[in-house]
């Protein structure tokens, strides 16, 4: 009988030291996966703001369909400007600048065309259709809107956002984890979930992970 009991006092001690570890170790865990899942996340929201920032310098203004931008990224074309000739040591001493070299002909400006895919994603066309979808999210798509805001002097300035909740990426992790998160975003009024730009202020589209 004494050994029975000390058998079961051995693996009572075995599984309370299990939960101990486990309590342990499952915030850990989540933190791991959570980091890794946010800088995948962010990945794709930095390639969405170079987007947004090419569509607008053709179209000086930002898209608030992912549709539009997907499609300017597969079939438009951006300036490029390749310049040829340069100023000599001898004629910058001479006082010669490089709007006067333009004049002379001694430097010569050529603008080309080169297409959105080639220059931002060296024609991974398959690649840019994945830009849409929240990874880990089972197909989730990122929200986007875009409009414009009016500065102090009245000037029109055009600004989007991107975003997804921490729910749609942290799908099928530690729920109570996941509410933690929320709760601690919320409460200090930041978004719970990551986003870059802002339909609310013109924020130099910075991500909110950018902010300290």
């Amino acid at each position: 009988m004494k050994t029975l009991f000390q058998a079961l006092l051995v693996v009572a001690m075995l599984f309370l030291g299990y939960l101990c570890v486990s309590s342990i170790m499952k915030p850990l865990r989540f933190t791991q996966e959570y980091e890794h899942r946010r800088d995948k996340v962010i990945d794709r929201l930095i390639e969405i703001r170079t987007a947004q920032v090419a569509y607008r310098s053709v179209y000086n203004q930002y898209t608030g369909s992912l549709d539009t931008l997907l499609h300017f990224l597969k079939t438009d074309s951006l300036p490029m400007v390749r310049m040829e000739g340069s100023l000599t040591d001898s004629m910058i001493i001479a006082g010669m600048s490089e709007s006067m070299a333009l004049k002379e002909g001694i430097i010569r400006r050529d603008t080309t065309r080169v297409s959105v895919s080639d220059s931002l994603f060296k024609g991974r066309v398959s690649y840019i259709d994945s830009l849409r979808y929240v990874p880990f999210s089972n197909g989730k798509q990122f929200e986007m809107g875009a409009t414009f805001l009016s500065t102090a002097s009245g000037v029109k300035v055009p600004v989007f956002e991107a975003k997804t909740p921490n729910d749609h990426f942290l799908k099928g992790l530690e729920r109570q984890e996941v509410i933690n998160l929320n709760d601690r975003a919320i409460k200090i009024d930041k978004y719970p979930g990551l986003k870059v730009g802002s339909l609310d202020e013109a924020n130099n589209n910075a991500g909110n992970w950018e902010f300290k």
